[in-house]
């Protein structure tokens, strides 16, 4: 098992921060567009390269996020209508996620089987999380997957506060 920890920047316009390992070691560095259209998110490994890609589809009814691990799409996330609670579904060849992914407590299991485990730290500076990796195959995928989880629950936190001024 491998623990990975994702701490954000408060106030950080520009959406950079690093995923670390137990040593507090760099592993992933993530960086967002502030001000580019389509909005994305870009995880590269310690050598710079990119090894996946999130990005939210323009122009759609109702909002949809794509991940790119190694080039290829691996799964989207995307917001079902309904009138009362906010709803959304990821799509993904496998992949499931069980567990309350809005409070970030949840598990990502593959065929299922338990490859991953979220938990979000509470009473930190800024959003932080741990990530246990059980299957070290799945370890850029599941980073993805939270950091996109992430993404959806800030996108959904700005329309809702654009919606009541």
């Amino acid at each position: 098992m491998k623990e990975l920890y994702i701490k954000q920047k408060v106030f950080s316009l520009s959406g950079k921060f690093t995923v670390k390992d137990y040593q507090e070691n760099d592993v992933y560095y993530v960086e967002g567009s502030f001000l580019q259209i389509p909005k994305t998110f870009s995880i590269m490994n310690t050598n710079g390269d990119e090894a996946a890609l999130i990005s939210k589809k323009m122009f759609s009814f109702l909002p949809k996020f794509f991940v790119e691990v190694n080039g290829r799409e691996v799964l989207t996330i995307q917001k079902e209508f309904s009138f009362l609670k906010a709803r959304y579904t990821i799509d993904a060849a496998g992949i499931e996620v069980h567990g309350s992914w809005w409070d970030m407590d949840f598990e990502v299991l593959q065929y299922g089987e338990v490859v991953g485990r979220v938990n979000k730290k509470w009473f930190t500076w800024g959003d932080s999380y741990k990530v246990e990796i059980l299957n070290e195959e799945m370890e850029t995928i599941i980073i993805a997957l939270v950091i996109a989880i992430d993404c959806v629950k800030a996108d959904h936190a700005a329309a809702s506060s654009a919606a009541t001024m």
